[in-house]
């Protein structure tokens, strides 16, 4: 190989080692974006279990089963 084609791939190389960092910062930030709103969810829910047990009902909603089980 001569010298122009080694300086080319390691141009290359150097570009696409960049592009992997920046996308594994991205795929990082969100994977914890994920985790927060995954707990979000969760505590929403357990509100709303909450609010319907409190409102009289005797098992929340989401937690009965459907009714052909």
């Amino acid at each position: 190989m001569s010298d122009d084609s080694t300086t080319k791939m390691e141009e290359r190389i150097a570009h696409l080692t960049a592009a992997v960092d920046d996308l594994s910062d991205i795929v990082a930030t969100q994977a914890n974006e994920i985790a927060l709103l995954t707990n979000r969810v969760r505590m929403l829910m357990e509100r709303e279990a909450e609010r319907e047990y409190d409102a009289g009902g005797t098992v929340p909603l989401a937690d009965q089963k459907p009714p052909h089980w």
